[in-house]
C-alpha cells in the first residue's frame, strides 16, 4: 500500500468515527423558559364533546393566553369567531392570562355529522390560532365530569343535580365606585362536602395554583382577579365565583370565592374602566355547576393609575 493511499484511508476512517460519535451523542435539547408579559398569541382549545340530556351535542372549548400579564378584549368578529353558525356562539371576548379550561360550551344538533367541524378562530398580536372540534369518539366527555367510562360515578355524584343561580339586576355603575353583586343559589346539598385530608407527618403540602392560572410571583405587572383577589383559596362545598366574560378591562372580585349563607352570597366588584360588561357568575358544588351572565353598564371616569 502506498503512503498516499494509506494517508487517504486514515482520513476517511477518522471522518467516519467522528460522524458516528456525533450521531450517538445524546441530543442537546433547547428548552424555552422565557415567560412573556405580552406580545404572544392566544390559542383556543377544543376540550371534547358530550351528549346533552335532550340528545343534542355539547362542544366544549377553553383557551391558552400565552401572555402572563396581557389580558385583551377581542370583540366578536374577524378576530374572535366561531364557524359555522357564528361569528357569535357565546364565546368570551375578555381573555384571562394563561390556561383556562372548559370555559364555554356550544350546542349543536344531535344529527351533527361525524366529520363536521366547529372551528373557533382567534387572532391576537398578529397571530391567528384555531381550535377544531368534531365528534372523534376518543374525545367524548362523560357529563359526570370525567372521561367517558372513567369518571367518578359514585351514587352520590350520579344523584347530584347542578345548582341553579340567580343574580339581582345590578343596574348601572358609576366610576369610581365598588358595587355589590348579590347572588341566590338553590342546591340539593350534594355532594356532601368532605374535609381535606391532612398531609402525612413530615410531608409538605404542595402549592396550589388558583383560578386556572399559573402566573408566577416574579411578574409584578400581573394584577388579575384570577391570581390576586382576596379569598383565593377555594373553600369546601358550594361556592360562587365571578369573572369578566365580555368587557374592556379586568374587574377585581372580593372575595374570589363566595360561600352562600342560606343560599345568599355577596361579592364586591371593583371596576377600573367604563364600558359595557358581561360578567359570568358560576355556582359550583364541586361536582356540577350552574352559570348566569349578568350585563353591567359602567360609566364615569376611570380612576388614575400609578405605582402600587
Amino acid at each position: 500500500m502506498t503512503h498516499s493511499l494509506r494517508a487517504t484511508l486514515t482520513v476517511v476512517v477518522g471522518m467516519l468515527v467522528l460522524s458516528t460519535a456525533a450521531h450517538t451523542q445524546a441530543p442537546q435539547e433547547f428548552v424555552n423558559n422565557f415567560k412573556y408579559n405580552r406580545g404572544q398569541a392566544i390559542q383556543p382549545i377544543f376540550e371534547g364533546w358530550s351528549w346533552a340530556p335532550d340528545k343534542s351535542i355539547n362542544m366544549h372549548f377553553g383557551y391558552l393566553n400565552r401572555n402572563y400579564a396581557e389580558q385583551p378584549e377581542l370583540p366578536v368578529g374577524p378576530n374572535n369567531r366561531l364557524e359555522p353558525g357564528g361569528p357569535d356562539r357565546g364565546q368570551p371576548t375578555f381573555f384571562y392570562t394563561r390556561t383556562n379550561r372548559n370555559v364555554f360550551t356550544v350546542k349543536v344538533p344531535g344529527t351533527w355529522g361525524k366529520t363536521a367541524e366547529l372551528v373557533w378562530t382567534v387572532t391576537f398580536n398578529g397571530q391567528t390560532q384555531r381550535a377544531v372540534g368534531w365528534l372523534q369518539p376518543e374525545w367524548e366527555i362523560d357529563p359526570v365530569g370525567g372521561a367517558s367510562g372513567g369518571g367518578n360515578t359514585s351514587a352520590e355524584r350520579l344523584a347530584n343535580k347542578a345548582p341553579t343561580l340567580t343574580v339581582a339586576p345590578p343596574g348601572n355603575v358609576v366610576l369610581p365606585a365598588a358595587f355589590t353583586l348579590v347572588s341566590t343559589v338553590v342546591d340539593d346539598g350534594l355532594p356532601v362536602a368532605k374535609a381535606r385530608p391532612k398531609p402525612a407527618v413530615g410531608q409538605e403540602t404542595p402549592p396550589t395554583l388558583q383560578g386556572g392560572t399559573d402566573a408566577p410571583v416574579n411578574v409584578p405587572s400581573v394584577v388579575s382577579t384570577q391570581a390576586a383577589a382576596p379569598g383565593a383559596t377555594r373553600p369546601l362545598g358550594m361556592v360562587v365565583t365571578w369573572q369578566v366574560w365580555r368587557g374592556p378591562a379586568d374587574v377585581q372580585f372580593e372575595p374570589r370565592y363566595t360561600v352562600p349563607n342560606g343560599g345568599r352570597g355577596e361579592t364586591v366588584a371593583r371596576f377600573t374602566a367604563p364600558g359595557d360588561y358581561v360578567l359570568r357568575a358560576t355556582a359550583d358544588d364541586s361536582a356540577a355547576s350552574g352559570t348566569v351572565l349578568v350585563p353591567v353598564k359602567v360609566t364615569g371616569v376611570a380612576p388614575p393609575t400609578g405605582p402600587r
